[in-house]
């Protein structure tokens, strides 16, 4: 992770600023669809600051820079900033937001503060320029004409244009008009004229199509109109395959993606117009919370547009029976590969004494899962990690200037994949070595956080927030924590990271009850940075269990079903600091593993047989005896 200099940037940009007659500029990560994960068009704050985590913002002012980003990424900013900037630990005590520090702050005097319209949601340009008014006197802008892009100029990289693909519904369990049905119903429930869909994931979900405009993620770029009468999907017509066209036929109108913005200026005129004429209760294009401030502008502004939380998203994030069966079977192949990986990657370092760097792992890792049936790809950069770079939460291994892997230190591989039927995201920490006793402290107690999480029976319409603790607790105790969530959501052959549920001390995971077919990560962690990290973490499937002795309030209560098939690192292991169900429940989880994914690694028998036995089944026998 190299300091980058940006001078040169910021005197072309604040030279633009004057232009522009604005005295601070906003940069957000996000691109206009508010995706985590960007294209490399897309990524406009790395290119002004040189920070390339996937969250933070930049506020540039015609003196000053600073750049806000929350834990994972305290350390990996403090590596890539130069002089130019202030690093804002978000979520520290006394520390101020970018919003109060780096915008209002700045603003005093009435200063104009400018931003692209479309990289903010219309929620977050409200607030923001509320912020800016009450306290400085000053107003937000929004400037057509990206400042960044400008000084980005030629050397900005090309819009993808990657060709959209039909995902078949034996996959997707559910065809695409009937989503678009459940959708109108529940627009009709809530009084709207109609949806406004700006999310990638939501259109990709809705119209059972993927694209590859976004590395790691399967969507492409579009926006999407749902009325009661009529669907528009806007998108460049030239991804779309004849095979495409024909799933959607004539119940899909292709409009160019530029013309959403003009578009939606004539519908919000025709609503009005049906409206008087009928004379009834006027009812309202709606945007999700994460719709522009620019498609909100277009529809006539916060009066005239309703803001809820994406009812695709919601339905998107309940799995069905056919996603949730995919979901089982592509982490029985990916444990499998995983297996394999971890079993070569000891033989290189411990018994042929080979000199590996983490990128050399991360290749051989991909190379073995890419053989695995329906694969498609990777489902974000595989973190691959050794000694203090595992301290580093969101680490990127950089090909020709990262670490040889060392035995005698902690190795912490984050990865997942994309398959037709389902996505991945595991974690595991290993040692091949001899670990100290705090990082055996430290994975025993991080372990224990993901037992109980996975052991928890909890009532229907409990949020992740109420779920948090269960994963902290053990490291509570010891005065340990982590600067992450506890879990996230995972789509169906969709982004890794997939709202609207969540574990974390996050509000928004106060606002969304978890439900029977969310599926969602559960990893703790512990870092000591410059030292070692640890994560673990597994994908557990939300389901219904009637396997209680009471039913208090007679309403339904939910458990997990873990999916991940990974052993433990046992030489990691404190079996003492274990009580006897957490030990009971290691053993059966590692008896599962072997059964569902020793028929994919190479060899026969039980694994205790070194003639007839590969390397991966050796591996997976002996870490999945019991304890």
């Amino acid at each position: 992770m190299d300091t980058v200099d940006t001078s040169q940037r910021l005197a072309k940009l604040r030279d633009l600023m004057k232009k522009n007659k604005i005295d601070l500029y906003v940069v957000p990560s996000g691109d206009s669809h508010k995706s985590e994960f960007i294209a490399p068009c897309d990524a406009r704050r790395e290119h002004i600051s040189g920070f390339s985590g996937s969250s933070g913002c930049a506020v540039v002012g015609l003196e000053k820079a600073a750049l806000a980003t929350d834990g994972r990424y305290f350390n990996q900013a403090g590596k890539q900033l130069d002089s130019n900037w202030t690093l804002l630990k978000q979520g520290l005590e006394d520390v101020l937001t970018w919003q109060e520090c780096g915008t209002v702050e700045q603003a005093e005097g009435g200063k104009s503060v400018g931003v692209d319209p479309t990289l903010l949601s219309a929620p977050e340009a409200r607030r923001l320029a509320k912020s800016i008014k009450d306290k400085s006197g000053g107003n937000l802008v929004g400037i057509g004409d990206n400042l960044v892009d400008l000084v980005w100029a030629a050397e900005r990289p090309a819009v993808p244009q990657e060709k959209v693909t039909l995902l078949d519904d034996k996959f997707a369990g559910k065809s695409f008009t009937e989503k678009i049905e459940d959708l109108r119903k529940e627009l009709d429930k809530k009084k709207c004229a109609g949806f406004v869909v700006s999310m990638l994931d939501d259109i990709a979900w809705l119209f059972n199509l993927r694209g590859n405009d976004i590395p790691y993620n399967p969507v492409f770029f579009s926006y999407a109109v749902v009325t009661p009468t009529s669907v528009a999907l806007y998108v460049d017509s030239t991804k779309l395959s004849e095979g495409v066209k024909s799933h959607l036929g004539n119940k899909v109108s292709i409009r160019p993606y530029d013309a959403i913005f003009s578009d939606l200026k004539t519908l919000r005129e025709q609503a009005s117009q049906v409206e008087e004429e009928k004379s009834s209760i006027k009812r309202k294009f709606a945007i999700s919370g994460t719709g522009s401030w620019a498609l909100s502008l277009d529809l006539g502004g916060e009066d005239e547009v309703n803001e809820i939380r994406s009812p695709i998203g919601d339905a998107k994030a309940v799995k069905n029976d056919t996603e949730l069966e995919g979901m089982r079977a592509c982490h029985i192949r990916d444990g499998a590969a995983l297996s394999e990986f971890f079993a070569w990657l000891e033989d290189m370092l411990v018994v042929q004494k080979k000199n590996l760097d983490e990128v050399q792992a991360a290749d051989k890792l991909e190379e073995i899962r890419s053989k695995k049936e329906r694969f498609v790809g990777l489902s974000f950069p595989t973190i691959s990690s050794t000694g203090p770079n595992a301290a580093v939460i969101h680490y990127q291994p950089e090909r020709g200037n990262c670490s040889a892997i060392k035995p005698d230190s902690v190795y912490l591989c984050d990865s997942g994949a994309q398959y037709l039927d389902g996505t991945t995201d595991t974690t595991r920490t290993l040692h091949f070595g001899t670990p100290t006793a705090m990082e055996v402290k430290s994975y025993t107690l991080v372990l224990k956080g993901v037992i109980a999480l996975d052991m928890t029976i909890f009532p229907k319409g409990t949020a992740g927030y109420a779920l948090d603790a269960f994963a902290r607790q053990f490291l509570w105790k010891q005065g340990l924590n982590y600067r992450h969530g506890t879990g996230h959501g995972v789509g169906s052959y969709l982004n890794v990271h997939e709202g609207p549920i969540g574990i974390g001390h996050s509000k928004a995971y106060a606002d969304v009850q978890l439900s029977a077919g969310n599926v969602i990560s559960d990893e703790p962690g512990y870092y000591e940075d410059s030292k070692f990290g640890i994560r673990i973490e597994n994908v557990i499937m939300a389901r219904e269990t009637k396997d209680l002795p009471h039913s208090f309030g007679d309403k339904p209560w939910l458990c997990f079903e873990h999916v991940t098939m990974v052993p433990m690192c046992r030489k990691l292991i404190d079996d003492t600091l274990l009580t006897e169900d957490e030990r009971s429940w290691l053993n059966t989880y590692h008896g599962e593993v072997w059964e569902k994914t020793e028929g994919y690694l190479a060899g026969k028998g039980d694994g205790s047989d070194d003639g007839a036995s590969g390397i991966g089944r050796r591996w997976l026998w002996r870490e999945t005896r019991p304890i």
